[in-house]
């Protein structure tokens, strides 16, 4: 009772204390854009240097989020039975180590085994921000902040390659991996000053705690939601893993230019993301999310039409994808978690689990040997877009809970 009290009055400190809050469960959330597209534009030159196909390089991404995506599930119901804070230290320190460990890799092979153990320490950060999310705020404040964390999210992906270009350009591809390491060092420090904010750690054996995953496969608005939700971001998954190969072996440009432009379809996803913010306290969440999967639907249809026509012709349609898909996130994260009232942090990590083995199979898809990865791509964001409007109004009609 002292401890569930003395949490209380963290969490309490935490919601009055948001400069120092949302920037660590941010960052946190960031391990995945940050590690997977620091090391985009390095991924010709290494398949080059290695002499080995494109395809091949591209499977450090796909591991990575397959990696990703089952420790996911292994860090949910651990931080329900431990606490956040434990979880979450160690998953960093595997991060940092194994980061370090990605600088000295002279092989497609090493760096994909390196990959898959440097996933296996970041899956600690999301799953447990979010659960931390949840412990720490809620209702429509919980939704705001979730809207704050993904504008501060947006500069990750944004940024994130443009340091890659930049380290390119003066040094080599292995400070990248130094670059990582240094990140997880600066998170370390931040949640060694963060208080542990799960009021009630279970007392089940870990067992009991993993059947917990059984309860929320069998909650159809909960799976529904997921599952809807992380068909939404299918195309994004796509473009990440087949920008480089279009940028710069399509259209011809430098390592440099294509990270700014895989930039610019980051900052759409912040701007989506800021727009929801603003507009969340006078457009009701279920609109912003109508709007965002049509968004989808329409880029995909630009795609198809004018994205072969030059760099600035594919980049524009794909802002509009990543922009709808930015405004429709956060109401659409915050609609998934009020399916559950426990085992937060095990909903918290099947989410994210389904958002990230879709987009694996997403990345291996475009990875393929296609002639030409353009329509390909706005394919899947059209039909994806299609499929998650139809589900959504479907959803509607129907009722779930939180949706007014």
């Amino acid at each position: 009772m002292a401890f569930k009290q003395q949490t209380n009055v963290s969490n309490h400190k935490l919601r009055n204390n948001l400069k120092m809050t949302v920037p660590l469960l941010a960052l946190l959330s960031a391990f995945p854009p940050l590690t997977t597209d620091m090391i985009l534009p390095a991924i010709p030159s290494l398949a080059k240097s290695w002499n080995v196909s494109l395809s091949l390089i591209n499977l450090n991404l796909v591991f990575f989020f397959v990696t990703y995506g089952l420790f996911l599930l292994f860090y949910g119901p651990i931080s329900d039975r431990f606490g956040r804070r434990r979880p979450l230290l160690v998953g960093i320190a595997v991060y940092i180590v194994t980061s370090l460990l990605g600088a000295f890799v002279s092989s497609a092979p090493m760096l994909i085994g390196t990959r898959i153990l440097q996933a296996a320490g970041a899956a600690a950060g999301s799953s447990i921000s979010m659960a931390m999310t949840k412990d720490i705020f809620i209702g429509q404040e919980r939704e705001r902040i979730l809207a704050y964390i993904a504008v501060i999210m947006g500069l990750a992906p944004m940024l994130a390659p443009v340091i890659g270009g930049w380290i390119l350009l003066y040094l080599s591809w292995h400070w990248i991996f130094l670059m990582e390491a240094f990140m997880g060092i600066v998170a370390m420090f931040g949640v060694l000053r963060f208080p542990e904010t799960l009021p009630v750690v279970s007392e089940a054996p870990l067992s009991q705690v993993m059947n917990t995953y059984g309860r929320l496969l069998l909650n159809p608005s909960y799976m529904i939601m997921v599952l809807v939700m992380s068909v939404s971001f299918f195309p994004l998954f796509s473009f990440i893993a087949g920008s480089s190969a279009i940028y710069i072996n399509e259209f011809g440009l430098s390592e440099q230019k294509y990270s700014y432009f895989f930039a610019f379809n980051a900052l759409a996803l912040m701007i989506g993301a800021f727009s929801c913010l603003r507009l969340i306290r006078s457009v009701n969440s279920k609109h912003l999310m109508t709007i965002g999967f049509a968004g989808v639907f329409l880029g995909g249809i630009f795609l198809l039409f004018m994205g072969q026509h030059g760099p600035w012709s594919f980049a524009l349609p794909m802002f509009m994808v990543s922009f709808s898909l930015g405004l429709s996130r956060p109401p659409s994260n915050h609609l998934v978690l009020e399916q559950v009232d426990r085992d937060i942090g095990s909903a918290s990590s099947m989410l994210i689990f389904t958002y990230f083995a879709f987009g694996a199979v997403s990345m291996w898809f475009i990875s393929l040997e296609w002639a030409d990865k353009i329509p390909v791509l706005g394919t899947i964001a059209a039909g994806c877009g299609a499929l998650v409007l139809a589900a959504w109004t479907i959803i509607q009609k129907r009722g779930v809970k939180g949706i007014a």
